[in-house]
């Protein structure tokens, strides 16, 4: 295993912020357990990402903690193998070892003691913010905090240029023109503008949309607005699969059909749609495609000329950038017309108004490069844990069952259901591990996922899965503990399970007749 120098140590003017990094800027001002357990991680985390013999930033001092920060800066594809091929040292749990004291802290949260912060395995809710996106974003939050639609001085030009760099950065990771990016607050209103934007614009000469029963709940409810209205909408079922049937999408086509909106990757499963031939009979019907790729934007190759792809929603904070920043892509050629949702002073050609934040834009249009960058050693990366995490479990664990196509999905999207356990119960014993039983934005809901149910996942089964989201930051030693903790807490509660017992005795349970009470 190759062993890395210690960066040198270079002298910086520590009461210049211009002079230090970002992650030294906040650390120095860090106060309490979190600051210093935030300022010790990113540290950590940004000395992992740092060139092999990168000068270090200087010594930065919190109330209680010292530590060292290396500047951020894009790593080569090789350089990032190198690091991968070395026992990692940081981890989605705690990203330095020097924040053990503050990490360790018994705390009580809903109800539930806990001792350190559980590893994070939750990709698919959000991700954790690159440090070198975090380095792009600070300078608009303490010295270039123009307005970028000021144009008359030097502040809001530079934050012009520094929003239009970012609109550059998010085109080039889809294939699109930059004039075709408006950014927005997430992918959530990017699909609202996609769907009743467009729709709003054809009322009268168009009434029909398409989706998919899986897609997203904002999706779905955009749609289920437009029935109030009038329209009339087509949910396309999905095979066992999680995937769409081609042919029963060319027979929902109408001449009054506006849009179809199908996700690209799927938020719970990780199932990855035909977008090219999608787009293709789209296309061949004069109907606008409309996809939300917030799970695969960074993830996935996409490219919007290739796929024919009309409307695309993107969410910062699922590719590792700042949340409450995303954007939609809207073609020009064919041009793609739509109604404005929110009024104002006209800003993103008339479709977005208000003033935007150019730290989250700068932050979104980061994540998307370093993303671009990044692609296909993350996927790689992905794939090896998830197929760790997959036969590791399949090994320690009977009567398992993955959910969505095995081939067709994104890998850092683990959705696996857990015969005769208790999906709740289990999420509640593995409290180590920061996981999720579907969609966060569904998660509140006792009702089981409506995805897997559309999937034809009877009720018991859908009740017991779990999702594990792995991603960039994701170790080797965080997937083989959730493997052991996975393991351990599922023989628990079918210790406790009397269907558990009756099956171990051979006991057909679909030959029980159950009586009423």
């Amino acid at each position: 295993t190759p062993v890395t120098p210690p960066p040198a140590r270079v002298s910086l003017d520590r009461e210049n912020p211009r002079s230090m990094c970002a992650i030294c800027a906040l650390a120095r001002n860090s106060r309490g357990v979190a600051g210093r357990a935030f300022a010790s991680r990113a540290g950590a985390l940004a000395a992992a990402h740092a060139p092999v013999g990168a000068a270090s930033c200087a010594t930065t001092t919190t109330t209680t903690t010292t530590m060292t920060c290396a500047p951020i800066a894009a790593r080569s594809r090789g350089d990032a193998l190198q690091r991968r091929a070395r026992p990692p040292a940081t981890g989605t749990r705690g990203f330095a070892a020097e924040a053990a004291s503050a990490e360790d802290e018994t705390v009580e949260m809903k109800g539930i003691v806990l001792r350190g912060r559980p590893l994070y395995l939750d990709m698919q809710a959000t991700t954790p913010v690159d440090p070198r996106v975090l380095d792009a974003m600070m300078p608009h939050f303490v010295e270039q905090y123009g307005n970028p639609h000021s144009r008359t001085h030097m502040y809001g030009w530079e934050a012009e240029d520094a929003v239009e760099q970012a609109r550059q950065d998010v085109a080039s990771i889809i294939g699109a023109n930059p004039k075709e990016i408006i950014f927005t607050s997430g992918a959530t209103e990017s699909n609202n503008m996609a769907i009743k934007g467009v729709c709003n614009f054809y009322k009268g000469r168009k009434s029909h949309v398409i989706t998919t029963q899986t897609d997203h709940k904002c999706v779905l409810d955009s749609c289920r607005h437009l029935e109030q209205q009038g329209w009339d909408v087509t949910y396309l079922p999905v095979r066992s699969n999680g995937l769409i049937d081609l042919d029963e999408l060319r027979a929902s086509i109408r001449p009054e059909t506006a849009v179809v909106s199908v996700m690209a990757v799927n938020n719970e499963i990780g199932v990855v749609q035909p977008l090219k031939e999608i787009g293709e009979i789209c296309r061949a019907n004069k109907v606008f495609f409309h996809t939300d790729a917030a799970q695969a934007v960074g993830k996935i190759p996409i490219d919007v000329e290739d796929m024919k792809i009309d409307l695309l929603s993107i969410s910062g904070h699922k590719i590792y950038g700042p949340k409450g920043v995303g954007a939609i892509y809207i073609r020009r050629r064919p041009r793609v017309r739509m109604e404005a949702l929110i009024s104002g002073g006209g800003q993103e050609r008339g479709l977005r108004s208000g003033t935007l934040a150019p730290a989250l834009v700068v932050g979104l249009g980061k994540a998307c490069a370093v993303a671009g960058e990044e692609m296909e050693n993350d996927l790689a990366h992905v794939e090896r844990l998830s197929k760790r995490l997959v036969d590791g479990i399949a090994a320690k664990c009977e009567h398992i069952q993955l959910n969505g196509d095995a081939s067709a999905r994104y890998p850092g999207n683990v959705n696996m259901s857990f015969a005769y356990v208790e999906g709740e119960s289990l999420l509640m014993g593995l409290k180590e591990i920061a996981v999720s039983s579907g969609s966060a934005c569904t998660s509140a809901s006792l009702e089981p996922s409506y995805v897997l149910r559309a999937l034809g996942v009877d009720e018991e089964m859908a009740h017991t899965s779990i999702r594990y989201g792995l991603g960039r930051f994701t170790t080797e030693e965080e997937v083989d503990r959730a493997v052991e903790l996975t393991a351990e807490h599922v023989a628990k509660l079918r210790e406790m399970s009397p269907l558990w017992e009756m099956v171990q005795e051979g006991i057909d349970l679909k030959s029980i007749q159950w009586s009423q009470h």
